[in-house]
């Protein structure tokens, strides 16, 4: 099922208009949930502060073996879906195409004026030229951050270049921690 999980994931990238990740097969199931790794290997929305939230992206991330230019590449992924109260406590899409895999959030991120959102909800930005997008203060902290911005610079000029470097980065976070993995695979 490890791999299945992770196929169907590079498979849905691909059917969406993204790049085609090279799949290796071989990750080992385990009996029960007891071997899964612990919550927080993805970074939370808002740490309270503009430092706090950058820094606790980096610490999330740095600490899988990631730079900041995976990072930025990774976060291209809130081009798809949306977020909804009842499971995050945030709502709304990031991008106005939620199904398709672009550099589209890199876009909307530089080229969109966001303002906090007033609401009864958690801290969250929206457009501010109709609302009908948000996004999250750890969204907003890649373009405060001089040395993520560079990334999201590159990307939203540059849908190629998104691509290949999250390909790259994609396959680093799935292939994380596995050992022996096949090329190919049986797909």
């Amino acid at each position: 099922y490890s791999d299945l999980w992770i196929l169907a994931s590079y498979v849905a990238i691909e059917e969406m208009g993204g790049p085609k990740i090279p799949f290796r097969a071989g990750r080992s199931d385990k009996p029960s949930g007891e071997w899964c790794t612990p919550d927080g290997r993805l970074p939370d929305a808002d740490k309270g502060t503009k430092p706090s939230t950058i820094g606790h992206i980096r610490q999330i991330f740095y600490r899988q073996g990631f730079n900041d230019q995976e990072i930025v590449a990774l976060c291209g992924a809130h081009a798809l879906g949306r977020c909804h109260t009842d499971r995050s406590g945030y709502s709304g899409p990031w991008t106005r195409a939620p199904t398709t895999f672009s550099n589209e959030y890199f876009r909307l991120l530089i080229e969109t004026k966001w303002v906090p959102k007033k609401w009864n909800g958690p801290k969250q930005f929206e457009n501010a030229d109709g609302g009908d997008l948000m996004m999250l203060p750890a969204d907003i902290a890649l373009i405060e951050d001089a040395d993520f911005k560079k990334w999201v610079d590159v990307y939203a000029k540059d849908e190629k270049k998104f691509f290949a470097d999250f390909t790259k980065a994609y396959a680093k976070l799935t292939e994380n921690g596995c050992k022996n993995l096949e090329k190919g695979g049986w797909f």
